[in-house]
């Protein structure tokens, strides 16, 4: 079953802001100090932050869903929006977020592809993301869309300090 994409605006906020923080605590909350994930769902998903994102001319957010439910988002970052310097005319996909009940439907696919064709129709050279080491599940995603590890930076959550894997695809 296909979702419907609409970009996110700042009404949007409040519903933004929850579906991060859910989508976050689902992905990770096993593998994190509870005191450390509050700590980073509080400054990551705040308000504040979320509201200057949604300000930022170079990034994007998407909602999807599915039956008219709100099914997960997409934001993308360009220029110097995105999160690590590019010497290319990349785009960032700095999160696909799939709440848990609708995973395993292709809606993050779905997603990427969206991407994918934002890209193509910007010229965009390079699209690239950040995926924790430990995430098998979408490194293996990314991986069958052609992604290949260019690098790691360090990634906190709370004070624990972890490594998130540079993953890009050439795309001309």
């Amino acid at each position: 079953m296909k979702g419907t994409i609409y970009p996110c605006t700042h009404k949007d906020l409040p519903e933004l802001q929850k579906i991060s923080i859910e989508t976050f605590k689902d992905t990770f909350a096993a593998e994190n100090d509870p005191n450390d994930l509050t700590t980073y769902l509080s400054n990551a998903y705040g308000l504040v932050k979320l509201e200057k994102e949604l300000s930022t001319p170079d990034s994007r957010f998407f909602f999807i869903y599915l039956e008219d439910q709100l099914a997960g988002y997409l934001k993308l970052n360009t220029n110097k929006a995105q999160t690590e310097m590019s010497d290319k005319n990349g785009l960032e996909i700095e999160r696909i977020y799939i709440r848990k009940h609708f995973k395993r439907q292709g809606l993050g696919r779905q997603l990427l592809d969206f991407a994918f064709a934002i890209a193509d129709q910007e010229k965009r050279e390079q699209i690239w993301l950040g995926v924790w080491e430990h995430n098998q599940n979408a490194l293996r995603f990314y991986q069958t869309f052609g992604f290949v590890q260019v690098g790691s930076h360090d990634f906190y959550v709370g004070d624990d300090q972890q490594t998130d894997l540079i993953m890009a695809k050439e795309l001309l």
